[in-house]
């Protein structure tokens, strides 16, 4: 399965939600696949989409957050899981793009991701789901923390156009369409 066809499944099938999506390739998925005010790029933290989306569904809770992690991205800050299985934001959809490297930076491999269904579920994600094809992609009707584990091919294509927001305008755009407003 491919990243981009998770990517375009999300977003055809979650038209309301809004998506966070760590730095490098996936992001760039993300923007050249749909870009909308509802979509958070992260241009450079690594790590920081899981926290950012905790936040936001924590204080938005009439919105569904999805956060788009690569699996990289997704062992580099660990620990926030912990802190989603405790909060147990019920509008929260985890996805772990796992493609086994960090392929923007040159492909170096990542630590690889055992067990993913015990662990989490042992935490406290109320539902984890681990897929290889997109036609194993579950509806989703639990309540949120799910974390939907996907193996994904490495990129085979050409890379999609850097996102052309900046920082400070993507914030702008993505808090405007929140009921909540961040500050």
């Amino acid at each position: 399965m491919r990243k981009i066809e998770v990517i375009e499944k999300l977003i055809t099938d979650y038209p309301d939600a809004h998506i966070i999506s760590t730095c490098g390739y996936i992001t760039r998925d993300l923007y050249n696949a749909s870009d909308r005010p509802e979509h958070f790029y992260m241009v450079g933290s690594m790590g920081m989409a899981a926290p950012i989306a905790l936040g936001l569904a924590k204080t938005n809770p009439q919105n569904t957050f999805i956060v788009l992690d690569g699996d990289g991205s997704f062992v580099m800050n660990f620990g926030i899981t912990l802190m989603i299985a405790e909060h147990k934001p019920s509008n929260l959809i985890h996805i772990v793009l796992d493609n086994e490297m960090h392929e923007s930076t040159g492909g170096q491999h990542t630590v690889p991701i055992s067990n993913s269904k015990a662990i989490m579920e042992n935490i406290g994600y109320n539902k984890v789901h681990v897929i290889e094809t997109l036609d194993q992609f579950p509806e989703i009707v639990e309540e949120g923390p799910v974390m939907i584990h996907c193996k994904v091919e490495a990129n085979s294509g050409k890379i999609g156009k850097r996102v052309e927001w900046t920082p400070q305008e993507i914030v702008k755009r993505f808090t405007s369409t929140l009921a909540v407003s961040v500050s």
